[in-house]
């Protein structure tokens, strides 16, 4: 094993046993922080409704920019979530709702786009229901835990299931320390890591499968990152791209199995105006499998923003994945793959 491989010691290594509940986590926005929002919004509108022209300077929240700076500070550097409850969903217009929401990401990190459509804020609703040859966040299928192609990820919670649609998280830190201990011999091939299926989001130009391995655990200027895409990695596979060796293959399944363990995936349900904002480098997340209203205006619905923290040190692996503004948009080009999506 390679001398320079060592546990993680850092806040966000933490276990689902370290919460009591999801309160431990959660800020209750007050009217103060109401008010500053709503004053930025309209300060956004009087110059711009686009949603690619939205910007910490024309969504100022200087009235509590502390609280800001605090709230960034526990996702960058601390735990890795907060989750802000009484997010005034209810109280706007899906325009106004999503700029608010855009405006407030924003000081988070840089959004991205999170498909070929285009999208900063991607609405998670139930298009493709158990079919797996669409995007996930646009079915109801069961999650396993994962990571996105961002830095940071924003998941807010306009509507919830009918019921399930559980929202799991765990450390990824946490998860490394585990398999450290308990399987060295394995810990090399994570961080050697893996080719990855593009799912058919790949830029024109790009290969279908990355031509470079991403690492599951990497370091850079001893900032640490995760990224765990199993399902991206098992594609690749399945497709006839790639083999992966018996310790491959052994090294996914132990990391899978202990970022579900009881003590180590932390479960909670999101409620209408709860915003969670999570750091994508360090922690992994799902979803249950949930089932939906029949009337559309009544579906599941969360709205979801990919951003990126500029400056943050990374990989080679890591910045191929992400790529620096996200998945590119494409004309023509949605959400749904099949082996036709193939780069020529």
């Amino acid at each position: 094993m390679q001398a320079d491989i060592r546990a993680f010691d850092h806040p966000a290594a933490w276990k689902a046993t370290d919460f009591a509940s999801k309160q431990d986590l959660t800020i209750e926005l007050d009217e103060r922080h109401l008010s500053g929002l709503a004053a930025a919004l309209a300060a956004l509108k009087s110059v711009t409704d686009d949603h690619a022209e939205v910007t910490p300077q024309r969504f100022p929240l200087d009235g509590i920019a502390d609280d800001i700076a605090a709230w960034r500070a526990e996702v960058r550097q601390g735990r890795g979530i907060v989750i802000l409850k009484g997010f005034p969903v209810a109280d706007l217009n899906a325009e106004d709702l999503q700029l608010m929401y855009l405006g407030l990401g924003c000081h988070f990190g840089r959004p991205t786009s999170q498909s070929p459509l285009g999208d900063l804020i991607g609405e998670v609703v139930n298009i493709g229901g158990h079919d797996p040859q669409e995007r996930a966040y646009r079915s109801r299928r069961r999650l396993s835990l994962h990571t996105d192609r961002c830095d940071h990820l924003a998941m807010l919670c306009v509507r919830p299931a009918i019921s399930g649609g559980l929202s799991g998280y765990a450390s990824g830190l946490t998860a490394h320390n585990i398999v450290l201990e308990e399987r060295p011999d394995l810990i090399e091939a994570l961080y050697r890591g893996y080719h990855h299926h593009r799912f058919g989001q790949q830029a024109p130009g790009e290969s279908l499968v990355t031509e470079r391995r991403i690492p599951i655990f990497s370091v850079a200027e001893d900032v640490p990152s995760m990224i765990f895409i199993r399902g991206y990695i098992d594609l690749a596979v399945r497709e006839g791209h790639v083999q992966l060796s018996d310790v491959e293959l052994e090294a996914l399944d132990f990391l899978e199995s202990v970022t579900e363990r009881a003590d180590v995936k932390f479960e909670l349900m999101m409620e209408p105006g709860e915003l969670s904002i999570v750091n994508n480098c360090l922690l992994l997340h799902n979803r249950s499998e949930f089932e939906d209203a029949e009337d559309p205006a009544l579906k599941r619905m969360l709205l979801r923003l990919w951003l990126r923290e500029d400056g943050r040190p990374m990989t080679p692996g890591v910045l191929e994945h992400k790529g620096m503004a996200g998945i590119v948009r494409q004309a023509g080009k949605g959400t749904y793959y099949t082996p036709s999506a193939k780069a020529p």
